[in-house]
């Protein structure tokens, strides 16, 4: 194996390790909570929530810059780009969804609150992905279905804006922005943060690596499509 195949695999290695060093750092280093919150440790599943829906906007605006490849340009690279945008941007954000409403559940006593612009926003992104995700697996590859799926994926990054934005123009359910928020309750604990950081440092590490890989194996599914197409055609 050459030195550039082994690029990917490292940096998968590297996430995942960073990542059970954020969930052992989540569950024995980071400060417990006063008795503000009604679930005061199950604020904990924040520290895999938080890095999960940081890297899913990566997978998002990988499927968006794909689908504007292909749709302006009919490039193959752009719409394997748009493909492995959708399935990481549905693999991050299912975390993301997961996760919520298990702390939801705790802290609100409710999972889901179908009035919190964020939570249904970023929900309905999530099937955005899935939509192609399913899309490109379970259709005939031709320019038309390309188009309609990196269509959806150009249109539906418009939620993304809508999604960060929401906790500022509409405060509902879902907490308020902490970071950048611009407000005196903007803000957050530097040993929450610094978890924040390591699970989104590892997870981003974690993303390039699997996007890595899966064009290779993109790109080797074509190769082998080719040399199929050329032995079916000689014979």
């Amino acid at each position: 194996m050459s030195a550039t195949r082994l690029v990917a695999p490292s940096l998968v290695f590297i996430g995942l390790l960073g990542f059970m060093i954020t969930i052992w750092m989540a569950l024995i280093e980071a400060p417990s909570m006063g008795n503000d919150w009604n679930a005061p440790e199950s604020y904990r599943i924040l520290f895999i929530h938080v890095p999960f829906a940081w890297v899913s906007f990566s997978g998002f605006a990988l499927l968006f810059g794909g689908s504007l490849g292909w749709y302006l340009r009919r490039s193959e690279r752009g719409w394997k780009l748009a493909i492995i945008g959708a399935q990481l941007g549905l693999l991050y954000s299912l975390g993301v969804l997961i996760s919520g409403p298990i702390w939801g559940a705790a802290e609100w006593g409710v999972p889901w609150d179908f009035q919190d612009i964020r939570l249904n926003s970023f929900a309905i992104l999530g099937g955005v992905a899935l939509f192609v995700a399913l899309g490109e697996m379970n259709s005939e590859d031709t320019e038309q279905q390309r188009d309609l799926l990196s269509s959806v994926g150009i249109f539906g990054f418009g939620l993304v804006p809508l999604t960060y934005m929401a906790t500022r123009w509409w405060q509902e359910r879902h907490p308020g922005p902490l970071i950048g928020g611009g407000n005196e309750d903007s803000g957050v604990d530097p040993s929450i943060l610094l978890i924040w950081m390591i699970g989104w440092i590892s997870l981003q590490v974690l993303f390039i690596g699997q996007t890595m890989m899966t064009m290779r194996l993109l790109q080797t599914e074509q190769q082998l499509e080719n040399i199929l197409s050329n032995l079916e055609d000689s014979i």
